[in-house]
């Protein structure tokens, strides 16, 4: 399934109880994400952007408003909507290529047909030669890469990805960031990036949304476009040395510092 489902919440606000009182999470909020756009949610941390990206993942409810995907109201987590966490969420019993099989396998999906779903979802990611592998045999990203394509095999239109390379060195998280951008267009998804870091956001989106301190709400709903945008490319790290993505870097940065309140 491609990215052909939009993301549309409209008033979508979030209060949670708690012994102190209740605490608002998200102010309501309206916004549309169009299929196939890559956004990344940027803020100060507590602002609300998890709890966003929970609310579009079904995983929890809304106080007040409306989430549709495609037009259907958002009530509990759904195939057409997959999540890739900061802590890679693999079964360790399992071969690299048996967690990568498990969704499918769960769906009902015969053994010939879920082998080869998962053999092709591993070259997508550059695991093609490690599917016999433990993931405690892999490095921290290349079990992110693994939970990527685990995700992928189930064909999702949405991939919500929560910090995911948060964790990582700072090689490592540059040479996955264009593995992802190259998923992304081979792919066909639409994808939802919650991120603490500014320059991530900018070199991995075609939008980025900046959002407030608590109670949170989007601030800024700023386009991207850098030097050798294409719809077919991938950019190369080299963009962040243009003066275009340096503007656009150190406007979103004072924009969240102007967040904090």
């Amino acid at each position: 399934m491609s990215g052909t489902e939009r993301v549309q919440l409209t008033g979508v606000g979030k209060t949670y109880d708690t012994a102190s009182g209740q605490t608002v999470a998200l102010q309501p909020t309206d916004l549309t994400v169009e299929p196939g756009e890559f956004v990344s949610i940027v803020g100060p941390s507590g602002c609300g952007k998890t709890t966003l990206l929970r609310l579009v993942a079904g995983f929890e409810d809304p106080t007040a408003g409306v989430v549709e995907v495609g037009g259907e109201r958002v009530t509990a987590p759904s195939a057409d909507r997959g999540v890739v966490f900061q802590a890679p969420t693999l079964y360790p019993w399992l071969t690299v290529r048996g967690n990568v099989e498990f969704g499918p396998k769960v769906s009902g999906v015969g053994k010939t047909q879920r082998r080869e779903r998962a053999q092709k979802m591993l070259d997508l990611v550059g695991l093609g030669d490690f599917g016999d592998k433990r993931p405690y045999e892999l490095s921290g990203g290349m079990q992110q890469r693994a939970q990527i394509a685990r995700v992928l095999v189930n064909d999702p239109a949405i991939v919500l990805m929560d910090e995911p390379y948060g964790a990582l060195d700072a090689l490592t998280r540059e040479r996955l960031q264009v593995d992802l951008l190259r998923i992304w267009r081979e792919a066909g998804k639409t994808i939802v990036f919650i991120t603490h870091s500014v320059e991530e956001a900018v070199f991995l989106s075609t939008r980025v949304l900046v959002m407030s301190a608590r109670p949170g709400r989007i601030v800024i709903d700023r386009k991207v476009e850098l030097p050798g945008d294409g719809p077919d490319t991938v950019r190369d790290p080299s963009v962040t040395a243009t003066p275009e993505f340096q503007a656009l870097r150190t406007e979103l940065a004072e924009a969240i510092y102007a967040a904090h309140g």
